[in-house]
């Protein structure tokens, strides 16, 4: 018995160690949000070290920057992107579904943001009620597993696509629709838990109200009874909504680039390997930047929480959900290295190009010359035809 508590211990000591190196420069910082609910009021007491984390630079400057820079980034991206797909991408193909469906997902998280750049700004103190704190906190999470199964969605239909180009379009749009919608389904029923506990605490002494960032422990005895809910939630979600589309990924990735080394080595292989390695490179940054130090660190927090360790590398926890948030930013990339399409139709999005003058373009280009300098086509018959927006 003593021997598996040293080495529980000594395999913590290393983790906090680690953790030390991010938080080192600021006093506090690495501890678990543990508050103990006052059982007069419906106040929550927490310990010195919460109180500074709370009101230290992490959260109330460092925080609310990334978010200023993940909305300013990703809204009029993924804007653009519903823009494209909804009126201006003609054909309609699988990729194009996924892909419309997670510029929606996106689009969906970023409307928030303002609030949650306002409550790190206003020093961790939520000003919104409840309820909001509950639709952040959703839709948060909802944004982040709806962009790994629609990503995953993505590499296989990719791998589909350069093994079977023959394969019937419309009845892989039907597919894909379907799973689409089995995909909102699905995350809007897994997000329900989120809305059915408490989010929101009181803090004593600090006079704020946080926003899921403070647990609620009524017996620090058996921390476990307050928390388990989280812990099976964020378990189940780690399991079914991380690891195995992560797998699948991966055996799609390895696939799509087993069958491009199969092809011939003609030029348009070339291009697909290269569009195909590009891609290959974006979800991998994704992945690494966005989802694994999030979703590892969730299941490493909660685990520790429902033990009661007070000391769990808090800091490095709420990072890595700050940095979860920059998939919203990077998505838009994947759409450009998948799409040919895209990349054309926000081109010409970009140079105020109609649809009309676009396949005006496209069927006749020949015997006609567009004009940066005076934004105008002109035809071989000496028509002159301006370009609108």
């Amino acid at each position: 018995m003593f021997a598996m508590d040293s080495t529980r211990k000594f395999k913590l000591i290393i983790f906090l160690l680690s953790v030390q190196i991010i938080s080192a420069q600021v006093p506090g910082k690495g501890r678990g949000f543990i508050g103990v609910k006052d059982q007069k009021s419906d106040y929550v007491e927490v310990d010195k070290v919460t109180a500074e984390t709370l009101q230290g630079r992490l959260t109330t400057v460092f925080l609310p920057i990334i978010y200023i820079i993940v909305f300013a980034i990703s809204l009029p991206l993924n804007g653009m992107a519903i823009w494209v797909f909804l009126f201006r991408t003609k054909k309609k193909h699988p990729a194009a579904i996924y892909m419309a469906n997670l510029a929606l997902s996106d689009l969906l998280f970023v409307i928030w943001i303002p609030l949650k750049i306002a409550y790190h700004f206003n020093g961790n103190d939520w000003i919104f009620g409840e309820a909001l704190c509950k639709v952040l906190v959703g839709f948060f999470y909802a944004n982040m597993y709806c962009s790994i199964l629609f990503i995953a969605c993505l590499s296989v239909q990719r791998y589909w696509a350069i093994a079977h180009p023959l394969s019937h379009q419309r009845k892989n749009n039907k597919i894909a629709t379907g799973i689409s919608i089995a995909i909102w389904v699905f995350i809007w029923l897994t997000t329900i838990p989120l809305y059915l506990y408490e989010q929101t605490a009181k803090i004593k002494d600090l006079g704020i109200t946080t926003c899921h960032d403070v647990n609620i422990i009524t017996d620090l005895e058996n921390p476990f009874s307050d928390v388990k809910y989280p812990f099976f939630y964020f378990t189940f979600m780690w399991v079914f909504v991380f690891l195995i589309p992560t797998v699948v990924i991966i055996v799609a990735y390895i696939c799509l680039l087993r069958t491009l080394g199969d092809s011939m080595m003609d030029e348009n292989a070339t291009k697909n390997r290269r569009k195909a390695v590009l891609l290959i490179i974006t979800v991998l940054v994704t992945f690494l930047v966005c989802f694994v130090p999030s979703n590892i660190m969730l299941l490493i927090h909660y685990s520790l929480l429902k033990n009661g360790v007070m000391n769990n590398g808090y800091a490095f926890y709420i990072v890595t959900l700050c940095l979860a948030s920059l998939n919203s930013c990077l998505d838009p990339l994947i759409y450009y290295y998948v799409s040919e399409d895209f990349r054309d139709n926000v081109k010409n999005t970009l140079l105020c190009r109609s649809s009309r003058t676009v396949e005006r373009m496209r069927v006749s280009f020949s015997s006609m010359k567009y004009s940066k300098k005076s934004d105008v086509y002109t035809s071989s018959s000496g028509t002159t035809q301006t370009s609108t927006c």
